[in-house]
């Protein structure tokens, strides 16, 4: 008997030893694997293999850089998105890209904070800033729109969001943003799809100004532009019967409206200046505190607070709410 109790003191000891070692079986049989940071998530994406590789190869040891605290918003492309920028650009392998430049490519997908795609469908488009910089060590700008999914300066599009890293978010996109010029950033927002039209139109005459081409190449510009509202004011100006449009406008009028928009060099919102400014079509006079521009009419254009300072590599950009006219009856 007093075996029998011995062994039913015993028992239950047993049995919770027992437990544990079971639990603890199921729980090595079932471990979750660590969670990973950025760089170490895209090792162990086959698709971003390519990424990787630029990553290693590019000045600036990336690769530590996103090993780093953060938190980072990398936009990355995928295997096939790399290999159509290098066929698009001429380079026959990733070996070929002169470091420097890979390493403000690579920049250009790199956001300082952790944005969300919700956070971007939310604002529905605008601009944010990339780790990439342009004159003056400025960082470069990238615009985004959720209208038909999520898609940066006009060509990269969100393909799968959010993948969570310790350090911040990937989202993966199909194809690799290039360093921007300021001609790009006018391609790129629907907003400005009037600018682009004026800028072809001018470019149509024989010879041509070649205003595209010069705008898209070492500068640095600073172009004041002006949105689709404000051509659309322009022409009922021009003709209230709202019957004109920008197509029956002849194109050396339009480039001597364009080049008013143009001024050497990259002025962003914190040094524009105040007084007679000259710019490639004639002079203007600016008032930095309150954002404005008065043309040779008197006509005044407004700096559109949201949306200065778009930063590329040629230059910067800045929307005005009215076309500046050159003088009229010249």
């Amino acid at each position: 008997m007093k075996i029998i109790s011995k062994t039913l003191k015993i028992l239950p000891l047993l049995l919770l030893v027992i437990g544990f070692q079971s639990c603890s079986s199921d729980d090595d049989n079932n471990t979750e694997p660590l969670p990973m940071n950025i760089v170490e998530t895209a090792v162990a994406t086959s698709d971003l293999s390519s990424l990787v590789a630029a990553l290693q190869a590019a000045d600036g040891n990336l690769v530590s850089v996103l090993n780093g605290q953060g938190p980072f918003t990398v936009l990355a492309p995928t295997n096939a998105a790399f290999q159509k920028f290098l066929t698009d650009n001429g380079f026959a392998k990733l070996s070929d890209v002169p470091t420097d430049v890979l390493s403000q490519i690579l920049l250009n997908h790199v956001i300082a904070g952790n944005v969300k795609s919700t956070d971007l469908v939310d604002a529905g488009s605008g601009y944010a800033n990339t780790s990439a910089t342009g004159p003056g060590g400025k960082n470069l700008s990238l615009y985004f729109n959720t209208t038909d999914g999520v898609k940066f300066n006009g060509i990269s599009k969100v393909t799968v969001a959010d993948i969570s890293a310790t350090n911040g978010t990937i989202h993966v996109v199909d194809a690799v943003i290039g360093l921007p010029t300021v001609v790009d950033f006018a391609l790129a927002n629907p907003a400005l799809s009037s600018l682009v039209a004026a800028l072809q139109s001018a470019d149509s005459q024989d010879p041509s100004p070649i205003l595209i081409p010069t705008l898209s190449g070492d500068g640095p510009f600073t172009v004041f532009a002006p949105t689709n509202d404000a051509f659309a004011s322009l022409l009922n100006e021009l003709d209230p019967t709202g019957e004109t449009t920008l197509g029956d406008v002849d194109p050396a009028t339009v480039e001597a409206i364009l080049k008013y928009h143009v001024v050497s060099g990259n002025i962003t919102s914190d040094a524009i200046p105040t007084g007679a400014v000259s710019t490639l079509g004639g002079e203007v006079t600016i008032n930095a505190s309150n954002l404005t521009i008065t043309d040779p009419n008197e006509r005044v254009s407004n700096i559109i607070p949201t949306l200065v300072d778009i930063q590329a590599t040629n230059g910067v950009v800045h929307a005005i709410d009215k076309v500046i006219l050159p003088e009229m009856g010249q």
